[in-house]
């Protein structure tokens, strides 16, 4: 049995393995309609969620399988005292398989360690996010047909970000990648973060406050929302939440092959105009989460189609 707590828990091969899945899922779906007939998907949600728990369910859904669970700690025994390890004892009498979100960092990996199920990390605090990551990853590789030789910038709030924090360990594992730090000083990579990238001889990394310097070298940008759930304090998230907007005079900057990536829900950072942009992939993003979640329900299920 395996859990997926980090992208580093799949190798590059894996990774691989699974974009090619997601792939032929997306071109027949009629394929998998079946393939998860009599499976039980176990949502676990103590933190709000649209994207990520309604692409699970419907990846589930779109397998022939079914859903059951929580969007809210509130509504389920957490509110009483109940325990992660409890609370994923009892669920895996009646999962087959469960994509949890949790607040508190190391949550689903304590879940892990108690469950008689495969545990799908799906978010917790600020440390890890890997489906938001493979779907990244697999939105990168379809439109830009790689993932190596790549310079990516990443906007916004680069300390609390989970989704930037994963997807940059994933990219260290492919040739000649290089970063853009784009991030007030108060949001800027967490120094443990700094140290794995110094620890990589095949990465380049530089830090900027200013998007527009950015712009025009890089393949793909990465946007974020200034978090506010994140914030001790609500002088320093108004100060900072409008710090990056991207725009349609900003785009212009931009090479005409750059891709605009972002995990959502966005706020004020994207402009709606940029939306019509062809360069504006965020939409896309979603959808191949989708298709890359069933790929990896299929996968620690051990199912093959």
């Amino acid at each position: 049995m395996r859990h997926l707590m980090t992208p580093l828990d799949l190798s590059v091969e894996e990774l691989d393995e699974l974009m090619d899945i997601a792939e032929d899922i997306k071109a027949d779906p009629s394929k998998y309609a079946h393939a998860c007939d009599g499976k039980v998907l176990a949502t676990l949600f103590y933190e709000p969620s649209t994207r990520t728990r309604l692409s699970f369910e419907a990846a589930m859904l779109h397998l022939g399988g079914k859903t059951l669970g929580f969007a809210d700690a509130g509504s389920s025994s957490a509110a009483k005292g109940e325990s992660v390890a409890d609370t994923i004892r009892v669920v895996s009498c009646f999962a087959d398989i469960a994509a949890m979100r949790h607040f508190k960092e190391g949550a689903p990996m304590v879940a892990a360690q108690f469950s008689g199920i495969p545990v799908i990390n799906a978010g917790d605090g600020g440390h890890q996010h890997p489906t938001q990551t493979l779907t990244d990853l697999i939105t990168i590789r379809s439109t830009k047909g790689r993932l190596s030789s790549m310079r990516i910038g990443m906007c916004g709030d680069l300390k609390f970000g989970r989704t930037v924090h994963s997807l940059i360990r994933a990219l260290l594992r492919y040739e000649n990648i290089s970063f853009v730090f784009i991030s007030p000083e108060e949001l800027k990579l967490p120094d443990y973060m700094i140290e794995e990238l110094n620890t990589h001889g095949n990465v380049s990394y530089r830090e900027v406050t200013r998007l527009e310097e950015a712009l025009p070298e890089l393949d793909v940008l990465y946007m974020t929302r200034v978090q506010r759930e994140r914030f001790f304090n609500e002088e320093d998230y108004v100060r900072l939440k409008d710090y990056y907007i991207l725009d349609s005079g900003k785009m212009m900057l931009a090479g005409k092959d750059m891709i605009v990536l972002h995990p959502l829900p966005r706020v004020n950072e994207i402009a709606v105009e940029v939306d019509r942009d062809p360069r504006a992939k965020y939409f896309e993003q979603v959808q191949n989460g989708m298709y890359i979640r069933m790929a990896l329900i299929l996968k620690l299920l051990d199912i093959t189609v």
